[in-house]
Parts: structure tokens; C-alpha cells; sequence
């Protein structure tokens, strides 16, 4: 009788879910604003975890986690550029003024999906035929890439005219213009502009439209190959996937525009020189 009545009397109920289910349930919902109950609990079966839909409503409802037409309903600007970023691209206007106060306007296109950004031209007097023809060139460019491009994001400038919108629909692509007075709808864009300014044009002298051109050329260049970018796990659009470790001493600078940026890259190993036998040595 006293050892019946000193063990531990059973809790009433199920015993409670593991944290890491519980947490792996809201990771799926969240992740799938398009799943419900049933196929998160199909999903979970399949990962090796026994859940009744039940008990995965119960755990969605105390986590404040709607059912899954509202949760789908909740998509915001942000995760659907992100979820059709390789099929996007992104055009704008940057205007920079000279030191003979002489305002040029430059025309670019970004890959939203690797932020690789194409300096497409530079004028003072941009028209709709010129920007045509820019675009134009970029498809060219691009080959056979330009077929993966489904969206073009664009504002409503008057100089993007309906010319400009046929050459991407022929291409297959879309232009989607932006709702008036919403900078943040081509906000890739306007970063790269930012960027620009604070790194390189306003930091320079520009004299004219070819200067400004060959600088910007070279900092697309690095801003593709030799720039860290928050966006890519601080990788540059041009990186190799996998990285190298480096020691100190094989890392060099390369200075872009005149040492205004820096580059860093392995040391190129040196080819041992081996100078040319003469005939009277050979002798």
C-alpha cells in the first residue's frame, strides 16, 4: 500500500507537443501562406512526424497564425518581388549635374534577382526614340538570357512610350509601370541611384557626358564583380559560389577611378623567369 501511493500519478491528457514540432508547424505555415491544416499535417507526416490537423490548428491559432486564405492574403510588396525576383527587371533614370552646371541623365537596367546593373547610356537630352533603342541594345546583350524575363518595372516618365513597351512585349516581357507618386514600387532601383551618388558620382568632378559615362562604366563594373551586397549574403552578382580562404599576406588592392574605390583579389602566383639562352652561352 505505501508503494501504490507514493509513485507519481499520471497527468491527465495527451502528453504536449515537442517544441521543435511546434516550431516546425510555424515554420511551414508561415513559409506556405498557402497551406492548411490538412496539407501541413500531410507535409509533416512525410518528415517523419505523427500530427493530427487538429493539433495543428490548435498550435497555428495559440502562435496568432491565421487559417490559410487570410494568411495568404497577408503577402506583401516585399515577398512577392522576392519570390519573382529572377523574373524581374528594373529601369530608371539617374540625373547628375556637371561642374559646368549642365544636368546629364543616364538610363539603367537592373537584374533584380543577382543586382547586376546594366549602364545603358548617357545623354542631356533624353527622347523616347533614344531610350527605344537602349533597350534595343540591352535585349541584345543579354541573348538568350533575355527570354527568362517576364516583368519589366518602370515609372510613368513620359519618355518610356509606347515604343519602348513593345520591344520588351516582343521579347515576352511585360512593362509594369508604377503606381503615381511610389518611389518604394521601384525601390530596387532607386537604391542603385543612391548607391551611385554616395559612392562615386558625388565624389568626382564630372565634365561632360563621356566622362560621366566611362566612370559610371567602371562603377557598374565594380558594383558587379568586386562590391559586397547585403542582398546576396555579401557576395558581388559576379562572385563564384564557392569561396577560397585567403591568408593576409596573398590578398592585393586593386584601386578603381583613382584609388576613390578598392578592390581585393588573390595574388596572382609569379611565373619564374627562365631568360633566353644567347648562341655564345649555348656554346
Amino acid at each position: 500500500m505505501r508503494w501504490k501511493w507514493r509513485q507519481t500519478p499520471a497527468g491527465p491528457g495527451r502528453p504536449p507537443l515537442a517544441e521543435e514540432t511546434v516550431a516546425l508547424i510555424q515554420r511551414l505555415a508561415r513559409e506556405n501562406p498557402a497551406w492548411g491544416y490538412v496539407r501541413i499535417q500531410g507535409e509533416l507526416r512525410r518528415l517523419g512526424h505523427r500530427v493530427a490537423a487538429a493539433t495543428v490548428r490548435r498550435v497555428l491559432r495559440r502562435s496568432g497564425l491565421p487559417p490559410a486564405p487570410q494568411r495568404a492574403s497577408q503577402q506583401t510588396w516585399r515577398s512577392f518581388l522576392r519570390s519573382q525576383a529572377h523574373t524581374l527587371l528594373a529601369c530608371d533614370f539617374m540625373h547628375v549635374e556637371t561642374v559646368f552646371l549642365k544636368r546629364l541623365y543616364v538610363f539603367f537596367v537592373m537584374e533584380i534577382a543577382t543586382r547586376r546593373v546594366h549602364v545603358l547610356g548617357v545623354t542631356a537630352r533624353p527622347t523616347g526614340a533614344w531610350v527605344t533603342q537602349l533597350a534595343r541594345n540591352l535585349l541584345m546583350d543579354l541573348e538568350d538570357r533575355a527570354g527568362h524575363f517576364g516583368f519589366l518595372i518602370r515609372d510613368r516618365e513620359s519618355k518610356f512610350t509606347a515604343a519602348f513597351d513593345a520591344v520588351f512585349v516582343g521579347n515576352g516581357t511585360a512593362a509594369i509601370p508604377t503606381p503615381p507618386q511610389s518611389p518604394r514600387s521601384n525601390a530596387f532601383a532607386e537604391r542603385w541611384i543612391r548607391s551611385a551618388r554616395a559612392e562615386c558620382t558625388d565624389r568626382i568632378l564630372i565634365t561632360g557626358d563621356r566622362h560621366l559615362r566611362t566612370v559610371l562604366n567602371q562603377y557598374a563594373e565594380h558594383y558587379n564583380a568586386g562590391r559586397a551586397h547585403r542582398s546576396l549574403d555579401l557576395r558581388a552578382p559576379d562572385d563564384a559560389p564557392n569561396i577560397i580562404h585567403l591568408p593576409a599576406a596573398a590578398v592585393r588592392r586593386r584601386q578603381v577611378l583613382g584609388g576613390l574605390l578598392n578592390e581585393y583579389h588573390a595574388m596572382s602566383p609569379r611565373v619564374p623567369h627562365h631568360p633566353q639562352e644567347t648562341p655564345s652561352s649555348a656554346a
